[in-house]
């Protein structure tokens, strides 16, 4: 066997990269979505063990919802791409190309035990530049295919030198040959098969042997004419060691896969769920449909599933004759090649092993799978095809047509090369994927439900619903189908046809009959019409109830039906039933206790309950499972805040700032960093903080009025004003705000007449605020207007009759009153004479008293959400989140009276005025 140049190699990879160098411009489509897109476990933060608990898409194998295809080796490589590059398209196909250029090449190497080196060399090209390779190499979900293929290859080769001198064996490569089946096994299933093209091997190859020379060996021997020879059971004896390794792989994958098949529909599989004939005849028939697309790969089409071949339901069919054609064509191969000894014989043997045997698993002949037609699966039999037509022309080519035979040679290369390389660009996206497909075949509900989908993540919903409808007309019974047009109406807003459409869709489900147990066996993506119709009627405050049964009429057809649990979950809490939403959640947990999201609904349960503890406890669970959670970063670092609990501030600071890290766009990470930073007194810091907030999130009311407090309480009353004045712009009746404003252009900057405005107008919105119109009464003694001030002082008192510091303040005025009277003065103060606060200082220095008294100051505006407040919401595809959660702009924290006057305390500094009263006061 001739090695493999590098010039070979490099004519290779050029051919390769020529073909397949525009596969870099294409995105994430089709079943790359769920494959890398959707996939936690490609993410660095999920546990490497977690690769070997759950299938290729990520679900774990336990859930019947599992596709139950295992390959952790390829998802692992998905991993190391998303390490490199996240999610960067470009280096996942990078590496596929590359996969690709290196199975070409081993692959030249396998041929090379059969055929020369110009024939061997022209197999590998045509395999290389095969238009039917777009879906294993362009898709990314194909590197299943060339991972499993490089290792098949390499577990051939190392078997084909287990034969040493004077026949005897070498267990070495045999060894090292089981552990590459097992390596490929994990990579693909397929990767299994190559136990039997070892075995082909063995004994028509290795050991030269034909059937006529094996049967009548075997009469021989049944008939006691002679012994069996030597050479004969060192083969038995190597077979046996293939056979009992292949046993104990299918054992552990049997294990894996917990006994259990995966669920496919009727509409992944028509012809699965099939009556005899129809399914066999169906069956056989897609065996000359696959045969085709390698000899003819004109029309590809991504998706051959639902109606795209129609059933074979009478052996009449004319399609029958395919089959049959097909069937003679194979056996008179399959015989050639195990009747007659020589170089061609083995050469066809070969090729026909790498054909039929890795197509088994996918063929649906001896178990269904997930799909009629894939061609990602037809990678592996394309080189035994290849291998044929190479085979082929060389003897064409050899009787006297070598001038033609090279024409046609060349044809095929270079039409082959260009429809491989326009064909990559229909995976550049989904919309121009599914549009392809559809110019192949109009029959297959499922291509216009994907281009609406993809028109719908545009946001193109009008063009996506026509698409949707299209659907449905096609396969009217499409659950599927009915349910994308209801989700469309309902984002077009026409609740009324979304409802509808999901009633019909609902009606197509299998119905549960009462007293009976519901044994049918039901995609779990179908009963997402329970929660979808139940998420849609929820909306109408009074249709909850019939919301609640909806979701749990779901549950009794698959009490394992997560999403389910979630969903009631969050309606149980709207219609403040927390102990119930506790119990939801609580079971949804026993079905999968590693979903973080579950976690954290359970804590914003645990918020509703009154329980903080408990609810901290369930978001350190989330964050354990899932350390940059998003929302249970945020959410948790709050409830420490609200806690009050000076030892909690550090973890509370470092989860707020990686949930800046996270959503850096979002102002609320940085204004609870801001409100953090006050809490510790670090002036300097929250003043950053709240500015960054303020920049990003224009108008944003809690942080304008924090930032001018800090101002205020930091000596800069004047830099405070103008972060005031944008506060009233935005909220001209945002009384906190006009009560600090008015304080400091009285104590600041002496403008009565300012501050006389912001007073009257808290008084006008609200007429029973305390605050503002003791502050009013203020004014009108500014003003020397001691009756209008004793006025406003006894109404004041007659809203808040328990506020001690008001009734002094009145007794101030009258005796101020008082005094003027006896002198026989009858209006107000003159030039020089005290003003209210002058004259509640005269009167401290005069009683000379050291005690104070408490007096109603502004109080702070703590941004600390609460976890009912439903006006922060943040959703994501897929996850349910409580519609309930943290309100990032909500003024006002409840505390302690305790707490209440600590940061009051605080804030002392900026309410001079005030302070000034109670310095006066605490001389009385």
């Amino acid at each position: 066997m001739a090695a493999v140049s590098p010039k070979e190699i490099g004519i290779l990879s050029s051919v390769i990269f020529l073909c397949y160098w525009n596969s870099l411009f294409c995105g994430f489509v089709f079943d790359d979505v769920s494959a890398i897109l959707d996939n936690k476990d490609l993410h660095p933060s999920t546990p490497l063990k977690k690769l070997f608990q759950d299938d290729f898409w990520g679900t774990p194998m336990s859930e019947e919802r599992s596709h139950k295809s295992y390959r952790p080796l390829t998802v692992l490589t998905f991993r190391l791409n998303y390490l490199f590059s996240e999610l960067n398209a470009v280096s996942y196909h990078f590496l596929n190309v590359v996969l690709h250029a290196v199975v070409c090449v081993v692959f030249l190497k396998v041929c090379r035990l059969y055929m020369d080196t110009k024939i061997s060399l022209l197999a590998a090209l045509l395999f290389a530049v095969h238009p039917i390779h777009t879906e294993a190499v362009t898709g990314v979900v194909g590197r299943a295919e060339l991972l499993s293929s490089i290792f098949l290859l390499a577990a051939f080769l190392s078997y084909t030198k287990s034969k040493g001198p004077d026949n005897s064996i070498v267990w070495t490569p045999i060894a090292v040959a089981v552990s590459l089946v097992a390596v490929a096994t994990l990579c693909k299933e397929q990767g299994i098969t190559v136990v039997g093209i070892c075995c082909v091997y063995e004994v028509f190859i290795a050991q030269g042997y034909t059937l006529p020379v094996l049967w009548d060996t075997t009469m021989q021997i049944l008939m006691g004419k002679g012994s069996i020879p030597y050479s004969m059971l060192q083969t038995l004896l190597k077979l046996v060691v293939l056979m009992f390794s292949t046993l104990l792989l299918v054992v552990v994958r049997v294990q894996v896969i917990q006994s259990q098949l995966p669920v496919f529909t009727r509409f992944d599989n028509p012809a699965a769920v099939s009556t005899t004939p129809a399914r066999q005849l169906t069956f056989n028939y897609l065996l000359p449909v696959n045969a085709w697309l390698l000899l003819n790969p004109s029309e590809l089409c991504c998706d051959w599933t639902m109606g795209t071949i129609p059933l074979i339901e009478s052996v009449l069919d004319i399609r029958n004759l395919a089959t049959l054609l097909f069937y003679l064509l194979l056996g008179y191969f399959i015989v050639f090649s195990v009747r007659y000894s020589g170089d061609s014989s083995k050469t066809v043997l070969m090729a026909l092993c790498l054909i039929i045997l890795p197509f088994i698993p996918a063929s649906n002949l001896f178990f269904p799978v997930g799909f009629v037609v894939a061609e990602r699966v037809l990678y592996v039999p394309s080189m035994g095809f290849c291998m044929l037509v190479a085979h082929g022309w060389k003897k064409f080519s050899s009787k006297g047509l070598k001038k033609l035979s090279w024409i046609f040679l060349a044809l095929v290369l270079f039409t082959h090369a260009i429809k491989t390389f326009n064909r990559n660009w229909d995976w550049e996206s989904e919309y121009t994927l599914f549009m392809s497909a559809l110019k192949v075949n109009k029959n297959n509900a499922k291509l216009w439900n994907n281009v609406g989908h993809a028109l719908e993540n545009e946001k193109n919903y009008e063009r996506a619903l026509r698409f949707f409808k299209k659907a449905t007309e096609v396969q009217p019974d499409d659950i599927g189908a009915h349910m994308n047009v209801g989700r469309t109406y309902k984002n077009l807003n026409r609740s009324k046809e979304a409802e509808e459409s999901y009633l019909i869709a609902k009606a197509l489900m299998p119905q549960v009959i009462p007293g009976k147990k519901y044994a049918a066996r039901v995609a779990p993506n179908h009963l997402n019409v329970y929660i979808n119709l139940a998420n849609l009627i929820r909306a109408n405050e009074s249709r909850l109830e019939e919301a609640d049964q909806l979701y749990r009429q779901a549950i009794s057809m698959r009490p394992d039906f997560k999403q389910a649990y979630i969903s009631r979950g969050e309606l149980l809490l709207k219609m403040n039933k927390p102990l119930e939403a506790k119990e939801a959640y609580v079971k949804a947990l026993e079905l999968d206790r590693m979903n973080a999201d579950l976690w954290y609904n359970l804590a914003i349960v645990y918020i509703e309950l009154k329980d903080p503890s408990e609810a901290l406890r369930n978001f350190n669970q989330a964050l354990e499972l899932s350390p940059r959670h998003k929302l249970a970063l945020f959410n948790s670092a709050l409830l420490m805040q609200e806690s009050g609990s000076a030892r909690l501030r550090p973890e509370a600071k470092r989860r707020l700032l990686t949930y800046v890290e996270e959503e850096p766009h979002d102002a609320n990470g940085y204004f609870n960093l801001g409100m953090l930073a006050m809490d510790e007194k670090k002036d300097t810091e929250a003043e950053v903080w709240m500015k960054k907030a303020i920049q990003l999130h224009q108008g944003f009311r809690s942080a304008l009025f924090n930032l001018a407090l800090l101002y205020s309480q930091t000596s800069r009353e004047l830099e405070a004003l103008p972060v005031l004045d944008e506060l009233l712009r935005f909220y001209p009746d945002h009384t906190k705000g006009l009560i600090l404003k008015g304080d400091i252009l009285m104590n600041q900057k002496k403008d009565i007449k300012g501050a006389k405005k912001c007073f009257e107008k808290i008084v006008e919105m609200d007429p029973n605020n305390v605050q503002g119109k003791h502050n009013l009464c203020v004014v009108y003694f500014e003003e020397r207007d001691l009756i209008k001030a004793e006025k406003c002082l006894v109404e004041t008192l007659a809203l808040a009759p328990h506020e001690e510091y008001i009734q002094r303040h009145l007794s101030i005025v009258r005796g101020k009153i008082m005094a003027l009277n006896t002198a026989g003065l009858s209006v107000p103060p003159k030039e020089g004479a005290l003003t209210f606060p002058e004259q509640e200082k005269k009167q401290a220095e005069e009683k000379g008293s050291k005690k104070k008294t408490p007096i109603k100051k502004l109080e702070d505006e703590k941004n600390v959400p609460k976890a009912n407040s439903p006006s922060r919401s943040k959703t994501r595809h897929v996850k349910s989140k409580p519609q309930h959660e943290k309100n990032i702009d909500k003024e006002g924290q409840q505390k302690s009276t305790k707490e209440i006057k600590e940061i009051e305390n605080k804030r002392v500094a900026a309410l001079k005025r005030l302070e000034e009263i109670e310095r006066i006061l605490s001389g009385e």
